[in-house]
């Protein structure tokens, strides 16, 4: 290990009870707030599925989130550190969690499907490659018992925006 440990912190604060408390499962609300000093507060809820509010972020979207966002981060990084230019990024994350008849569940896999558009120049073989190197820098991939995967798209895009796109390669990490 290098250096000395991260440390995180955050505060979770309850906003779901209606007056009666946990009297009954249904007599309460999934709901939460997330908050951290100097950031803007997060309304949670459970799933829908699970009696939550549908138009808050659940824990199974943070976590799908959490490690979309990670391998950005870490991509954006080896792409620098490599000479190429990603000029957009968006992914399209997917997530499958099962549920046990005891009422726990896990997540068994997460599918990343980035697409990115990288400057005329640079190598699309090599930036697809990287995606495999972000993976394994990502802390939060490193951080879960179960597969997560990279299915990448790679665009050449020329300084003209006009232009049509030179390459487009896919590989599965």
């Amino acid at each position: 290990m290098i250096g000395n440990p991260h440390r995180y912190a955050l505060q979770l604060q309850w906003t779901g009870n209606r007056g009666e408390g946990t009297s009954g499962y249904r007599s309460y609300e999934r709901s939460y707030d997330l908050s951290s000093e100097g950031k803007p507060t997060l309304a949670a809820s459970a799933d829908a599925t699970f009696h939550g509010d549908r138009a808050k972020w659940n824990p199974e979207e943070m976590l799908l989130g959490a490690l979309s966002g990670c391998h950005l981060l870490s991509y954006l990084h080896v792409c620098a550190d490599a000479g190429i230019s990603v000029l957009e990024y968006r992914d399209d994350a997917k997530g499958e969690m099962v549920l046990n008849e005891d009422g726990s569940g896990r997540f068994t896999s997460v599918t990343l499907r980035p697409h990115v558009v990288i400057a005329e120049g640079g190598d699309a073989e090599n930036a697809q490659i990287l995606h495999h190197l972000a993976h394994e820098k990502c802390f939060i991939a490193n951080s879960v018992n179960f597969p997560v995967l990279c299915e990448a798209t790679i665009e050449v895009r020329s300084a003209n925006l006009q232009d049509a796109p030179e390459a487009r390669l896919q590989q599965t990490v």
